[in-house]
């Protein structure tokens, strides 16, 4: 593989592969000598710098010229447009005895101009327009991932020129493997072959999502350093420029393959680097700028190419399993328990998944499909991923790696992957692989103790011969789309256990509304039973005392019973309209004192029809409060007529107000009632049933006559 690392130090030093890691590879202080590199002083665009045999192949005082001088243009149009930390191309300048290429950099330390010796032939526009446009459609036409591979090796090898391109792409655990291939028969084949992880440090990946292309003409060459060395270049960031020196760990690294030269190409998927197009080749070559730019170019679309099959796959996967979703929505819908639905359908569920076995883990139950280990380690596979499958579902390929003791039952359940169900009995929904034995060839021992054989520190990577690993304790891994689905699938689940627990309560209240009615229905039955023989009764004791009335003529007790007759209608009222109203524990007031009033009057005579004036609010009130206030107000009248006007009939005001939470019933006669005369039966039972309401009663004067008020709480229903 083609690593970018760089070294500080001009000379060629013993690597050290423990610092690999850490190396400060964009600040090497030196360049590869094939080409050169001029600093300038960004205010003054004088030369305070450079790198390389610039005396000897572009001019011999170049140090504090015009940097618009040496290279024989104004760079101030360039400079103003360049962006900062990026490329600009300036063309071709003339060298002692050869053309160079130049590259201008604006940079935060300084202007930094590369030179290139640039190609004796160089190729026409045309001719590389027409060979990436060959090259795209040979990608458009390969059907499936390796295939691109394969095509997009040989591509780059035909534009390259170089003995070996491989695509190499990066894996989820930092190693990586080769999909394709294009070489000469002479060099050894890497395809299908592993690469630790190690082999390319972090800041090497960093720097080839910044820099696409970097290129070593020469694996053999001696680095040229910064200078003069007073100008305090050391710390110089090189990142942005080819000519940048590589580290000597990665030229040894290069040397131990029998590499001559070699080039990169990244491939950047999405913002991140999916993988690389390592060319090697056994002698020295150069790629010159134009050959890089197309290389580039073909690396983006290659990129593109790689994300539409992997999306395509992706969209069949979703496809697919958007039929098992579908499927198990029906299942559900059923009006059957959700675990035993589960339990039905797991070899589809399980099969739709590309699982091996499926299980249901219940409090109290486990129920299992397909090839599952027993119970006891399907429960500790479910408390394990338990905190691991609430929110969203969880997988892992490789179980054992993470919970040791699966170990036992790999075989069976190398790659699991879990929802949980919450509820009033929570579910563990899991999908089990088994495992997958899988030999992998490495380019060389990926598992060599470096620190054990210090030795080995002067030789990185010196074996790369095949060599073989078989993997156990992983199974297939699950794809985005199989997740997804394993998703969705815990939130129908969910859904239909929540919806089958609402028609269960429906069921039950529509059961209890059944009975509420029926005893409702039986509740009214009797209370019009009740109110039907009270009735009776009523209009038998009302007959009863009118009949002994009659019988007694004028005398005290005929008049007696012909007031209790009339307390009996009263009560028979309040009786009448509980029946009648669509309340049974409420009375409305304002019209059962109207309709109580009109029947105590017209008992004394059609004639007092004329003299009745009402005013009455809307007050609702509790029945057994309204039958005391429809006494008091018999009473009330019956006294008027009896002590105002001696019997005769005579003008009588009754009103009903509202204040709050209170009512006053108030009774007036312009008679010739006073204050405190009446002390009789009548009177004493008036302030019995006032004094029950809670409430005063007040005779004031009417000038003339009297006025009676009762003031008392409503006390609402329920209350």
């Amino acid at each position: 593989m083609n690593d970018a690392s760089a070294s500080r130090t001009a000379p060629r030093t013993t690597p050290d592969l423990g610092a690999c890691d850490r190396e400060p590879i964009h600040i090497p202080g030196s360049i590869q000598p094939h080409g050169l590199l001029l600093v300038a002083d960004p205010r003054t665009r004088t030369v305070v710098g450079g790198a390389g045999d610039i005396e000897g192949r572009l001019a011999g005082d170049w140090l504090g010229a015009p940097l618009d001088a040496l290279l024989g243009q104004d760079l101030s149009a360039p400079l103003r447009e360049a962006p900062q930390n990026g490329v600009t191309r300036l063309g071709l300048v003339a060298g002692r005895a050869e053309t160079f290429e130049v590259l201008l950099h604006r940079a935060p330390q300084g202007i930094l101009v590369e030179l290139e010796p640039a190609p004796e032939v160089r190729l026409g526009a045309a001719e590389v327009l027409a060979g990436l446009d060959a090259a795209f459609v040979s990608f458009e036409r390969a059907p499936d991932l390796r295939n691109l591979c394969a095509e997009a090796a040989a591509v780059f090898r035909r534009i390259t020129g170089f003995d070996r391109v491989m695509i190499y792409q990066f894996l989820d655990d930092e190693a990586g493997t080769v999909l394709g291939e294009a070489k000469v028969k002479e060099m050894s084949s890497f395809l299908n072959h592993h690469f630790p992880g190690s082999d390319i440090p972090r800041q090497a990946r960093a720097l080839y999502v910044r820099n696409r292309v970097r290129v070593i003409p020469d694996v053999a060459y001696e680095p040229a350093p910064l200078r003069p060395a007073e100008a305090g270049l050391a710390e110089l960031d090189l990142s942005d420029v080819m000519l940048r020196s590589v580290s000597p760990i990665h030229i040894q690294y290069l040397s131990n393959m029998g590499v001559g030269a070699s080039a990169s190409v990244s491939i950047v998927k999405d913002g991140v680097l999916w993988g690389l197009v390592a060319c090697h080749n056994r002698t020295p070559r150069r790629l010159p700028y134009e050959l890089r730019m197309a290389c580039q170019s073909l690396a983006a679309n290659l990129a593109r190419q790689i994300r539409a099959r992997e999306e395509a796959m992706q969209y069949r996967d979703r496809i697919r399993l958007r039929g098992a979703e579908d499927s198990l929505a029906d299942y559900l819908s059923a009006d059957a328990p959700v675990e035993d639905v589960l339990a039905r359908h797991g070899d589809d569920l399980r099969r739709a998944l590309g699982a091996d076995g499926f299980a249901v883990v219940e409090a109290d139950r486990v129920r299992a499909s397909g090839r599952c280990p027993d119970e006891a380690a399907l429960r500790r596979i479910a408390r394990w991923a338990e905190g691991k499958a609430q929110a969203r579902a969880f997988s892992t390929h490789a179980l054992p790696s993470l919970l040791p003791a699966a170990a036992e039952f790999a075989a069976l359940a190398s790659g699991v992957a879990a929802v949980s169900i919450p509820g009033d009995t929570p579910l563990m929904l899991l999908w089990l692989r088994a495992e997958q034995v899988e030999v992998v060839n490495w380019a060389g021992n990926p598992h060599r103790d470096d620190a054990a054989d210090p030795s080995t520190l002067l030789t990185p990577r010196a074996s790369f011969e095949a060599w073989s690993e078989t993997v156990r304790g992983k199974a297939r891994a699950w794809s985005l789309a199989e997740v997804e689905t394993i998703n969705r699938l815990g939130h129908a689940v969910l859904q239909a256990r929540q919806n089958r627990r609402v028609r269960d309560l429906n069921r039950q209240l529509s059961l209890t509304v059944v009975e509420n009615e029926r005893l409702l229905q039986h509740k009214d039955f009797l209370m019009r039973e009740v109110n039907h023989r009270v009735q009776n009764s009523l209009q038998l004791v009302s007959s009863f005392l009118r009949l002994q009335s009659r019988r007694l003529g004028e005398s005290e007790a005929a008049t007696a019973l012909t007031e209790a007759e009339r307390r009996v209608a009263a009560v028979g009222l309040v009786h009448r309209q509980l029946y009648a109203g669509e309340q049974v524990e409420a009375v409305d007031l304002s019209r059962y004192l109207i309709d109580l009033t009109r029947e105590v009057t017209s008992a004394l005579g059609k004639e007092w029809e004329a003299h009745i004036m009402l005013d009455v609010a809307p007050v609702l009130m509790a029945a057994d409060r309204a039958v005391r206030l429809g006494l008091i107000l018999t009473e009330l009248v019956l006294n008027t007529a009896k002590y105002a006007y001696g019997g005769a009939p005579g003008p009588l005001r009754v009103a009903l107000e509202q204040h709050r939470e209170r009512f006053r019933l108030i009774v007036a006669d312009h008679g010739g009632g006073k204050v405190g005369e009446r002390q009789g039966f009548g009177t004493i039972m008036i302030k019995a049933m006032v004094q029950g309401l809670d409430g005063v009663l007040a005779d004031e004067e009417n000038a003339p006559g009297l006025r009676t008020i009762v003031t008392a709480p409503i006390c609402p229903v329920g209350t």
